[in-house]
């Protein structure tokens, strides 16, 4: 019996003796490509047809690669024949002492080992110990970045204002389409959900109520915090992640300049103060975007303004501009953390963006919360 490969650049043919005893001739030039559809077709054939004993014949072997010397290595250690090793004959001598330079030792010394088992506990103990030393380094860094901070605004020269500008620019000023774009389709969506509850009252005027306390207190600032957490404080961890990769930090400590005060406070100043300008920006275009919904629906814009302006008091909207000053000093402050503590290998600048996304996003919702409950009790 004779199974034989397409003719191409290495082929195979596979005869069947008696009492299960097989042999394989291989012939042609073996190369990755070649090698891996004989690979395939040859697995299939033992597969079909399981022999007792195996034979190869490696004589017409031209040319080999690595890919082809794996292919013999596999059928010398039985991996391929269900445990049948195979016997190889008549390989080149330049072939052979490839061949025999890989040994199956080698071969299970470098198979992947298997992820260790670690039991509840220990997995248990070892965040409890990770959340320990984060918690120290941010301290540490927020100790840092104040003193750097006050240092640099009572020693004005000492600011890069050109970086403060440059981030001005790439944080807040390029960031304007998508705040402009969210915060009409937040201010358009609440209008609408709103419409046909207030609707069963009779009630639709009081959306204009509604709609300047949520997004004057709440939703302007909350939406501009967390598009900048997406948007600049993965860019901050990127930017930071990428120097301390490239040993720039390092370089910088060695002239004697500090990283806290020529590259984070500068990233710390200007989102703290572009934060809270953006949200009074994404306060008026949410508004506008549920005034067109209710101008919609029928109500003249001067009954609008003034049902609003019942209700909305400059109070409101300091609220949700003080709560901007917040965000921003976070949003910036987790992304400088996270790139400081970017670590080697080629996913560590991914990772730290994306740990600073999740980070910020998360202190931008605690610290929301937390101011809630603070002017709750204060009755502000």
């Amino acid at each position: 019996m004779s199974l034989a490969a397409t003719e191409s650049a290495a082929s195979f043919e596979l005869r069947s003796g008696d009492a299960g005893k097989t042999s394989i001739v291989l012939k042609g030039q073996f190369d990755a490509a070649s090698t891996a559809r004989v690979w395939r077709e040859l697995e299939a054939a033992l597969r079909h047809h399981p022999p007792s004993s195996l034979e190869v014949d490696a004589s017409g072997i031209e040319r080999s690669d690595g890919s082809g010397i794996a292919l013999l290595h596999f059928l010398s250690m039985g991996a391929m024949a269900t445990g049948v090793k195979a016997t190889i004959k008549g390989l080149r001598p330049e072939l052979d002492g490839l061949f025999q330079r890989f040994s199956e030792s080698d071969y299970q010394k470098n198979l992947p080992q298997p992820p260790p088992h670690v039991n509840v506990a220990e997995h248990a103990g070892e965040a409890t110990v990770q959340v320990w030393k984060d918690s120290k380094e941010l301290l540490a860094f927020l100790g840092e970045a104040a003193a750097g901070t006050l240092s640099n605004l009572a020693h004005p020269k000492r600011m890069r204002w050109h970086e403060v500008r440059r981030i001005f620019e790439q944080a807040g000023v390029n960031a304007l389409p998508i705040v402009s774009l969210i915060s009409a389709l937040v201010g358009l969506i609440i209008a609408f959900e709103a419409a046909a509850p207030f609707a069963m009252f009779g009630a639709q005027i009081f959306i204009a109520n509604m709609l300047g306390i949520i997004m004057a207190r709440e939703m302007a600032g909350l939406v501009t915090a967390i598009i900048l957490a997406g948007r600049s404080g993965s860019a901050f961890a990127a930017e930071l992640g990428t120097m301390k990769v490239n040993e720039e930090i390092n370089a910088l400590e060695t002239l004697g300049l500090s990283p806290m005060r020529f590259l984070v406070v500068q990233r710390i100043v200007a989102t703290t103060l572009l934060t809270p300008l953006l949200t009074v920006y994404a306060i008026v275009v949410s508004i506008a975007g549920g005034i067109l919904v209710m101008m919609a629906m029928g109500f003249p814009l001067i009954t609008i303004y003034h049902q609003m302006a019942q209700t909305l008091r400059v109070h409101d909207i300091a609220v949700g501009v003080g709560k901007g000053f917040i965000f921003g000093a976070l949003i910036a402050g987790i992304g400088c953390l996270r790139g400081l503590q970017t670590k080697k290998g080629p996913s560590a600048v991914g990772e730290s963006a994306t740990r600073a996304v999740v980070s910020g996003i998360l202190l931008i919702i605690i610290a929301d919360a937390v101011v809630a409950v603070i002017l709750y009790i204060l009755h502000l």
